[in-house]
């Protein structure tokens, strides 16, 4: 067993349209925040748009179109 991790993908915008309309279309649970309060939602941290959501080990997958730094 692995304690969860956190995994975050830089994606251009069109990768992460393409990959959010999957998370919609098939309807996984996602937030805009790690806190998950802000459910349903994308954010637009740094300039760009992020969204966060668990995969089936329970590890927290990000994808954002800007990075942090």
């Amino acid at each position: 067993e692995f304690p969860p991790q956190h995994y975050a993908y830089l994606l251009d915008d069109d990768h992460f349209d393409r990959a959010y309309a999957t998370i919609d279309k098939r309807r996984i649970q996602h937030w805009a925040d790690p806190q998950k309060t802000r459910a349903g939602e994308i954010n637009s941290e740094h300039g760009g748009r992020g969204v966060y959501f668990l995969d089936p080990s329970g590890h927290y997958l990000e994808l954002i179109t800007r990075p942090y730094l």
